[in-house]
């Protein structure tokens, strides 16, 4: 697969500043810690907020960092003065999402001017070892000319 250009310059400023407006990724402690032109990366500490009554990560929490990976990894290659919306994901779930931290690795297969297809692998890490716990497709729509929705 090719390297995506991005198209806007300061995609990491904006990409950074929505990140920094989703109230679930903080309230998650969710953080970017990679972003290139059409990935990105978000890490997730494991703590009994984020679990499930078996102590394993919430499928939600996992769906909701694969999915915000996704969409960034998106925005990433979108020209300034546009944003971004999920308009359909599906997730499955390969294995309990355990250990100190799990990271979503988004990326995009293929950018359109409207929609954009883009997969996210969800990676539990315990002891230095990585697991796929949780693997995400979605499409992804442009968004322009809309109140409250350009970041």
């Amino acid at each position: 697969m090719s390297a995506h250009a991005a198209k806007d310059p300061d995609f990491r400023s904006r990409v950074l500043q929505s990140f920094g407006k989703q109230g679930l990724m903080t309230t998650l402690g969710a953080s970017i810690v990679r972003l290139d032109p059409g990935k990105v990366e978000i890490a997730l500490p494991v703590a009994p907020a984020v679990s499930q009554q078996y102590g394993f990560v919430h499928g939600g929490a996992v769906a909701a960092i694969a999915d915000s990976a996704a969409g960034y990894a998106a925005l990433s290659l979108m020209p300034a003065g546009v944003g971004v919306l999920t308009t359909e994901f599906k997730v499955n779930f390969l294995a309990p999402a355990a250990g100190e931290r799990i990271v979503a690795r988004g990326r995009v297969l293929k950018a359109g001017r409207t929609l954009t297809l883009a997969q996210t692998d969800v990676v539990a890490i315990a002891d230095g070892r990585e697991k796929l716990a949780a693997h995400l497709t979605a499409t992804l729509m442009t968004i322009e000319g809309r109140d409250g929705i350009v970041d």
